[in-house]
């Protein structure tokens, strides 16, 4: 994977992100334990240790706190762009791209009971789980155009950007859903990795896979 070198960040900067992590994961163990329904801004802010006017600073509200896991989401999305379009041009698309979200997915293994909590809530409540698409959603046009200037295309007139995010998009939540029915036992890049080479193998059926 290219590596670009993140923007250094000042201690008033990481202290923002500090406490915006505080919260996300308390609100996270919180609705897992109780539901969501159960769970209100002054019981997360209480868990957390900061006043509900400080929990404002950070979420609109409750459900937000459970689906945005990081504060610089935008910047995360960007610096994904970043390294993919850094990539050098024979590593082919699919593949780049892949490697360019590695450094999110790398996240979910390495904060196992945080991320299984969040799926749970997102899979038992259909706020959540309207909440957590709208939230992607911002994220599609940006990958969609970096696409197309990496493979050169119009993706207006060009199917293959928007098939391939598509397609790439399926492949991670298919990883996802096969790592949360499996309690976070293997590894979620691993996963990932094993649906790219499916795809890019044609999708072959179960018993035509090659061995």
């Amino acid at each position: 994977m290219v590596l670009v070198p993140e923007p250094v960040k000042g201690l008033r900067e990481r202290k923002r992100l500090e406490t915006h992590r505080a919260l996300a994961t308390t609100a996270v163990r919180l609705v897992a334990e109780r539901g969501l329904d159960q769970v209100t801004v002054e019981d997360i802010s209480a868990a957390a240790g900061v006043s509900p006017r400080t929990f404002f600073n950070y979420f609109a509200s409750k459900e937000d706190a459970v689906v945005i896991a990081h504060a610089d989401n935008a910047e995360r999305s960007q610096r994904t762009i970043e390294i993919f379009l850094a990539t050098p041009e024979e590593v082919p698309a699919p593949r780049a791209f892949v490697d360019a979200l590695k450094q999110d997915i790398v996240q979910i293994d390495e904060n196992r009971e945080e991320w299984l909590g969040r799926m749970k809530a997102i899979q038992e409540n259909a706020t959540l789980h309207s909440r957590a698409v709208a939230m992607n959603h911002d994220t599609i046009e940006p990958a969609i155009k970096a696409i197309a200037r990496r493979t050169g295309v119009d993706p207006k007139a060009d199917l293959y950007p928007t098939l391939l995010l598509s397609a790439l998009g399926g492949a991670v939540n298919a990883a996802l859903i096969l790592w949360y029915q499996q309690d976070g036992r293997v590894s979620a890049l691993d996963l990932l990795d094993e649906a790219v080479e499916m795809l890019l193998a044609g999708l072959p059926e179960p018993g035509r896979r090659a061995r």
